[in-house]
């Protein structure tokens, strides 16, 4: 007999969890055959099966019928089973119900351990579940540890762990335990225990999600992400395109008087600059665009090797290139051309020499 109370608190647990009641007592029947198994020392198989409505439960055990012995415990011979029933056959299956009058205090906590750790199995499914679901979304964390320079957060309302690895999160910036951040949820990789959520804060989908949070017109449709290129703590570009003309991308973006640009900035951390740029159909000025806020004079392409040769003021030239060449790198990954910036004097050097020539 099982107590009346038992179901009660698996209708409770059902609503609470999210866990259909069927699987929990599916884990409470795990349970009690592996605490039968344990208490008894049987080898057979062990299935038991929970009737809720006589709040009553039976053990059975599993023998395959065979023509000679060979574990008793797990095999019966044809006749001992035709003794039982004249239809089984050889490779038949004969279950046994082998239900005690009640199990030992010991087994009864083997049965609590072995349904508890089913349950817990069942919610941390479930949560990867979701979890893979909401897979490039940004959702809020709890920072609950560090180990060595890699950071483990506890996404929030789902009691998972992510982790956070140095190049998933953005430099310059620390982590405490305890602060609370919003991070991006990457990908759920398989590893010895199970799965893990991996937690980005650098990659350039966190500030896709974050445009597509703070620009209503972006999350209409009216505006467009066309691509976006970043290193994480320094600089990011991101093209976009209004889709109804009579739409300006670049003021939804930035805002009125820079309000939406100014709050994904301070959730960068507030150091990280961000190009917004109009994406064009024409790849010079799309290049040209690209290398903002540098001033362009001339782009040259050569579209059969997706490379531009683009012609800048003598005095905006570390301006287009950027510190270690960060600038002209981020334009050349967000259009995928091959740009090649040279100064003003540059070209006007060449055209001399070209004209001496002649």
């Amino acid at each position: 007999m099982i107590n009346k109370e038992l179901f009660l608190a698996l209708d409770a647990l059902e609503k609470d969890s999210r866990i259909s009641k069927e699987a929990m007592i599916e884990s409470i029947e795990a349970g009690l055959a592996s605490a039968y198994k344990k208490e008894y020392g049987v080898s057979c198989q062990i299935s038991v099966r929970i009737n809720e409505e006589k709040q009553t439960y039976r053990v059975f055990a599993h023998r395959l019928v065979v023509e000679e012995v060979e574990n008793e415990e797990a095999e019966i011979s044809l006749e001992d089973a035709r003794d039982i029933d004249p239809k089984y056959n050889i490779g038949d299956v004969v279950i046994e119900d082998i239900t005690p009058k009640d199990f030992s205090r010991i087994a009864a906590q083997t049965a609590k351990q072995v349904t508890m750790q089913r349950i817990n199995d069942l919610k941390k499914e479930m949560v990867l579940s979701e979890m893979n679901k909401r897979t490039g979304e940004i959702l809020s964390a709890i920072v609950r540890r560090k180990e060595a320079n890699t950071v483990y957060v506890e996404i929030t309302g789902t009691q998972m762990e992510g982790v956070m690895m140095p190049s998933d999160q953005i430099r310059g910036e620390t982590y405490n335990v305890g602060d609370v951040i919003k991070v991006y949820i990457k990908k759920i990789r398989g590893n010895d225990h199970g799965a893990q959520v991996v937690v980005s804060r650098s990659s350039a989908g966190f500030v896709r999600r974050l445009f597509e949070l703070e620009v209503p017109e972006i999350k209409a449709g009216l505006v467009k992400i066309e691509n976006i290129a970043r290193e994480a703590g320094f600089r990011t570009k991101i093209s976009v395109k209004a889709e109804d003309p009579n739409v300006d991308a670049i003021g939804s973006c930035i805002g009125t008087k820079g309000v939406r640009i100014n709050a994904i900035v301070a959730e960068l951390g507030g150091f990280e600059k961000v190009d917004v740029i109009e994406y064009s159909d024409d790849p010079a000025e799309y290049i040209a665009r690209s290398l903002s806020p540098a001033t362009v004079l001339m782009v040259r392409t050569v579209a059969d090797e997706m490379s531009a040769r683009v012609i800048v003021p003598d005095d905006k030239l570390s301006l287009a290139i950027g510190r270690n060449g960060q600038n002209a790198r981020l334009a050349a990954k967000l259009t995928g051309w091959k740009i090649d910036v040279k100064p003003n004097s540059f070209l006007m050097s060449a055209e001399e020499q070209y004209s001496d020539a002649e």
